[in-house]
């Protein structure tokens, strides 16, 4: 264990060299420290994650405090780590993804101004993920969950001298501070119920000094699923994801795979207990807010044309996933999905990157065509990805991640919430089929060359294989850090009897949205949509859906006017202006004295009569 802050401590390291000699180091020494920081950091976490498994039993806690990291009165919060299975499983997928995202990136952005620049901040958002599954603290929590904030800010506006990405990194910001906001009130409810933002303290001590349902407890796991929606692009405050993309596209496979996505997820299996005596909470603003999120991405998902905006709103429907089985107590389920999507999404973005470098960066799928022979490694690549996706049986991970989802959902008795991620699973199949036909299939619209470099086939090759059932194989240490869920209890029981009915109701939807998908984009040739989509109704839902359901417009309507009609108001400072009347008002008394000395005596001495007639007249009635 004494390796475990080195996971986090060389890529800062990383970050602070590149930080401070970038305009000075070449593209190759950039590349050694930026990637060599992330490749000692998954070993330190390999080696750390090995002696944990085979020299601790299931379910244990190993604290490591560093030092005290401030003291004001009796609040004294440490800057210490914690290490379980689950911080095990995220630290594997951070630094395990997130090398090898770091490898493609080398070569992805090869000859890119700010090479160095690029490469600081992708290390500071690993070690600031890093530090957040790995705090011991609700306060060391949020310093890594605002450090994902700032670099994901730094990240999408990467490309800053283009203004729409700068607008696409303020809105990221914004948009996820909604969150935070939500988040820090959460810490400060739960500092006040408990006296410490101790993480294993709070989820030892709730269940014992609580009971379902308190006041204080629902109003503060409120607050955290609030921060959980703003990070992890959960309707309400999923607006950023997909203007995201405007960074480089090795940047939108660390945040969507391996960083600030899974945080909420993370943040509400780590303080299970909590959401457990809280079950309305749970159910309806974790469970239904997922389920509800996966069908609106999938919708949006079929109308776009940009093909990382089409993964970024799978992205938001794989975590709408995760947020369904969180909210049906099926957290070791949402974990496994969370490591199996890490693993495809990766694959998907990181071959996204490839096809848009071989295409001279064209991101039209429409645009494309005919790329399976040009690049056959990344058509495979595509392949793999996106059956992982669609929850392809047998052979792909998400198979056996997604169908466990919606089992879980079955056997709990939401029956709602199970056939919206049915339906969310049908939605899947026939945008991915879309997106792989159109880019690989067909003729060739743009003229694509060959790519070659192991630092690209390397990162896809090692995805490919755990984007497979061998991923499956991979089974996270959960046991005795989160609860069995129903239908595992179900299974131990030997009384799944439901089960064949879920996984068929599931596999049959999948399928036939891929049997859609061929009917419309292969054997009609599209003809039939276009023609939807040239009447007024399929144009109004097509212009809806690619728009994001109006989502962007409604906030722009209830938010963004309203403060830009303040600002204009505000715009002359009228609070300034009103105690400029004092001023004024002694300016023109200056000036009603000043027209008095007229130098006539006769003028003098007819207001001194006045005056002295006036207080005669005073003086008579205050005797009177």
């Amino acid at each position: 264990m004494s390796l475990l802050p080195l996971t986090f401590i060389f890529p800062l390291i990383g970050f602070l060299i590149l930080a401070s000699m970038r305009d000075r180091l070449s593209q190759n020494t950039a590349r050694l420290i930026g990637v060599g920081s992330m490749g000692l950091s998954a070993l330190a976490a390999l080696i750390a994650s090995v002696s944990f498994l085979t020299s601790q039993p299931a379910g244990t806690v190993i604290n490591i405090p560093l030092w005290t990291w401030m003291q004001v009165g009796d609040f004294a919060p440490a800057f210490g780590l914690s290490f379980d299975g689950l911080a095990l499983t995220m630290t594997g997928v951070i630094t395990g993804v997130g090398f090898l995202i770091h490898l493609f990136a080398s070569w992805y952005m090869q000859g890119e101004t700010g090479y160095a620049r690029f490469f600081s901040y992708m290390n500071l958002f690993v070690a600031s993920m890093l530090l957040l599954v790995l705090a011991d603290n609700l306060l060391l929590l949020y310093l890594g969950w605002e450090g994902v904030g700032i670099c994901s800010y730094l990240l999408i506006g990467f490309y800053y001298h283009e203004r729409a990405n700068g607008r696409a990194a303020i809105k990221a910001f914004t948009v996820t501070r909604v969150g935070d906001v939500f988040l820090a009130f959460g810490l400060f409810l739960l500092f006040r119920e408990f006296g410490t933002l101790g993480i294993q303290e709070i989820i030892t001590q709730a269940p014992a000094m609580y009971e379902v349902n308190n006041p204080a407890l629902i109003l503060a796991t409120t607050m955290l699923v609030g921060g959980a929606m703003g990070k992890s692009a959960q309707i309400p405050l999923h607006t950023w994801l997909a203007d995201a993309m405007a960074g480089p596209t090795p940047v939108s496979a660390l945040i969507h795979a391996a960083t600030m996505v899974t945080a909420g997820v993370y943040l509400i299996a780590r303080m299970h207990p909590v959401f457990i005596l809280t079950p309305g909470i749970l159910l309806y603003w974790v469970g239904a807010v997922g389920a509800i999120t996966l069908v609106v991405a999938g919708f949006c998902a079929l109308a776009q044309t940009d093909i990382k905006r089409i993964l970024a709103y799978s992205t938001m429907s794989q975590i709408g996933y995760m947020f369904l089985a969180l909210g049906v107590g099926a957290w070791q389920v949402a974990i496994f999905h969370l490591m199996a999507h890490a693993f495809f999404k990766a694959l998907l973005f990181l071959s996204s990157g490839a096809v848009i470098i071989a295409t001279h960066h064209e991101q039209n799928i429409f645009k494309m065509g005919g790329l399976r022979k040009k690049i056959p490694l990344v058509f495979w690549s595509f392949i793999i990805g996106g059956g992982a996706l669609a929850a392809v049986p047998l052979v792909t991970i998400g198979y056996y991640s997604k169908d466990a989802i919606l089992w879980e959902s079955y056997a709990a008795g939401h029956q709602a919430l199970f056939f919206m991620g049915v339906f969310g699973a049908f939605l899947t199949s026939l945008y991915t089929f879309r997106m792989i036909w159109f880019t690989f299939f067909g003729e060739e619209k743009t003229h694509a060359h060959k790519l070659s470099g192991l630092s690209y086939q390397i990162p896809l090759a090692v995805l490919l294989v755990l984007s497979t059932f061998v991923g499956a194989w991979i089974t996270p240490p959960l046991q005795g850090v989160l609860p069995e869920s129903v239908g595992q209890v179900l299974e131990m029981a030997g009384e799944a009897h439901g089960k064949h009915t879920a996984e068929l109701i599931a596999l049959a939807c999948s399928l036939a949205g891929g049997v859609l998908a061929y009917l419309l984009y292969v054997v009609n040739a599209g003809r039939l949509l276009a023609r939807f989509k040239a009447s007024s109704i399929g144009g109004a839902i097509y212009y809806w859906c690619y728009h994001g359901l109006g989502f962007d417009a409604l906030y722009d309507w209830i938010f963004v006017k309203p403060f830009l009609f303040i600002g204009r108001l505000l715009k002359s400072d009228p609070v300034d202006k009103i105690w400029n009347v004092l001023p004024m008002l002694a300016s023109i008394g200056n000036k009603a004295m000043v027209a008095t000395q007229s130098g006539s005596l006769r003028g003098y001495a007819a207001s001194f009569g006045l005056g002295m007639a006036v207080l005669l007249v005073l003086v008579m009635m205050t005797v009177v």
